[in-house]
C-alpha cells in the first residue's frame, strides 16, 4: 500500500471502530501479529484486548474522534485528534456528569500487509479529568 491508501485505512478504523463502535470488523483492519502499546493493564495488547477498551470506553462516554492532521511516512502513520465526549458512565471513579468536553491527542500507526501491526497513543487523559472534575493536575497537550 501507498501512504495515501495508508492514511485512508487509518481515516476508515477510526471511523468504523472508534466513531461507530463496530468492533466485530476489527480483524479485517488489524494484522494478525498487532500489537497496540497503549492499552492499560490489565487488558492484553492485541485485538482482543482493543476490542476490551473500545467497549470499556463506549460504557463511559458517546464520543466521537475527529482526525484534525494525518501524516503518513513508509508505513507509518501520524493522526491529530480532538475527540469530542459525552460523559454517560463511570470513568476514574468519577459518576456520570452529562457533561460533553473536548481533549486533543495523537495516534500512530504502523502497518503491513495493509494492515495495522503497531499502534501507539496519547490521549489527553488530565485535560479529560479537568474538564469533569475542575480539578487541574499535570501536563497538558495543546491544541
Amino acid at each position: 500500500m501507498n501512504i495515501t491508501e495508508n492514511k485512508a485505512l487509518i481515516r476508515r478504523f477510526i471511523h468504523e471502530v472508534w466513531n461507530e463502535s463496530n468492533t466485530g470488523n476489527l480483524e479485517m483492519f488489524l494484522h494478525p501479529d498487532f500489537t497496540d502499546h497503549s492499552l492499560p493493564a490489565p487488558l492484553s495488547a492485541d485485538a482482543a484486548g482493543l476490542r476490551q477498551w473500545v467497549h470499556i470506553n463506549n460504557a463511559s462516554f458517546e464520543s466521537h474522534t475527529l482526525i484534525t492532521d494525518a501524516v503518513a511516512e513508509e508505513d507509518k502513520v501520524i493522526i491529530k485528534i480532538k475527540m469530542t465526549l459525552l460523559h454517560t458512565g463511570e470513568w476514574r471513579n468519577i459518576a456520570p456528569t452529562g457533561k460533553t468536553v473536548s481533549v486533543v491527542g495523537y495516534r500512530q500507526f504502523r502497518l503491513s500487509a495493509g494492515r495495522i501491526i503497531e499502534h501507539w497513543a496519547m490521549i489527553d487523559g488530565n485535560a479529560l479529568e479537568q474538564a469533569l472534575t475542575g480539578q487541574e493536575h499535570g501536563c497538558k497537550i495543546a491544541e
